[in-house]
């Protein structure tokens, strides 16, 4: 019996980090216990938060060091504007914790555009001596395909709160599980409570009516209806043995209701913003530059991986203005320009030249 030498790879080897031990979505296993990001953008409260957040992580301004690298940051796809394609990213990121993009580049290594990918075109491996990471990825392009081992200096990946030490980022989503199941009860009871409901603008009481049969209390019922309407606002005219009340909201509908807007406290503590920008009742003691400083710093949590990643994938130095995301007519930084004025701190053309500079005042 002829005996068969196999060759050992040549390609490098690891194992998938998208497995339940790692990245644990699937948790005691217990089934369904992800929400996925097309059931999460239907609630209305997520959509608008993810909306706003990725709009305003799009609008930070990030300054590169060279003109090479600050060009792709600026224009980093062939299919879309930067705008969208960040928002893009930054929603993703959101949504699952990671965000990826391809790096396509020349033969110097120099970026010509990056792709943005799916969480679901990509697997994260961990090489088996530990040292780094690799890429699976399913290109959507057929002439690309499926395509192995692509070392991490061609991916960018942001990732934000993670379990394996920032291998792999966690979706904040896996924290609203348990409020999006009882919101889905909710809004389910709210319904059948509303679909129980007597659709009827009012009772009409008969004293000594027991004896009445079906037909009559229904032509009565219809007479009093043809009344009103043709009463043109004016007052009801019944008899001394009947009574007329009309119907109002019940408490426990109206608190079945309210009950519907609970979840937007959860999802805003969830992702770290005042839930006064989900329309909540928000800190009533906060004045509203203490609820936008509080947004500047949970903006500023999720701007820190963003350049972190940007910093060590293109190798230079990358600074982030979030002030045009927070202060988009620029009046709070001319405030605090005029203050500085004011004490002494600045002198006014040095003040005038900051905020020509900024764009606030004109050339």
């Amino acid at each position: 019996m002829p005996l068969i030498k196999l060759n050992k790879s040549s390609q490098p080897t690891g194992f998938s980090l998208n497995d339940p031990d790692f990245v644990n979505f699937l948790a005691g296993g217990e089934s369904q216990r992800y929400v996925s990001a097309e059931k999460a953008l239907k609630n209305s409260d997520i959509f608008s938060l993810i909306m706003q957040l990725s709009g305003d992580l799009a609008m930070v301004r990030y300054s590169a060091d060279t003109d090479r690298s600050q060009a792709i940051i600026d224009n980093p796809s062939t299919t879309t504007n930067g705008f969208s394609f960040w928002q893009g990213m930054f929603a993703q990121l959101l949504l699952d914790g990671n965000a990826y993009a391809y790096r396509h580049k020349n033969v110097n290594g120099v970026d010509l555009s990056w792709e943005y990918l799916r969480p679901s075109q990509v697997q994260p491996m961990l090489l088996e001596d530990g040292s780094g990471l690799i890429y699976n990825i399913n290109f959507d392009e057929p002439e690309i395909g499926y395509t192995t081992n692509i070392p991490s200096t061609d991916v960018i990946h942001i990732r934000l709160l993670s379990k394996n030490g920032g291998k792999t980022g966690i979706s904040p989503l896996s924290a609203l599980l348990n409020e999006l199941k009882i919101r889905d009860a909710s809004d389910n009871l709210t319904l059948k409570a509303l679909k129980s409901s007597i659709a009827s603008n009012g009772i009409l009481k008969i004293t000594h009516g027991g004896l009445l049969d079906e037909e009559t209390k229904a032509a009565r019922s219809r007479q009093v209806k043809r009344q009103t309407e043709m009463s043109d606002g004016g007052p009801l005219v019944l008899d001394d043995l009947e009574d007329y009340q009309p119907l109002e909201m019940k408490a426990n509908i109206a608190s079945l209701l309210s009950q519907a807007d609970w979840t937007k406290n959860q999802v805003a503590k969830v992702y770290g913003v005042p839930d006064s920008y989900l329309n909540g009742q928000g800190d009533q003691q906060s004045s509203i530059t203490q609820i936008g400083g509080q947004y500047a710093k949970s903006l500023n949590r999720y701007v820190q991986p963003i350049v972190s990643e940007l910093n060590d994938k293109l190798n230079t130095h990358i600074s982030a203005d979030i002030r045009v995301a927070i202060d988009a007519m620029g009046d709070q930084y001319a405030s605090t320009i005029s203050s500085l004025t004011k004490d002494g701190t600045i002198s006014s053309n040095q003040a005038r030249f900051i905020l020509q500079k900024y764009g606030y005042l004109p050339e």
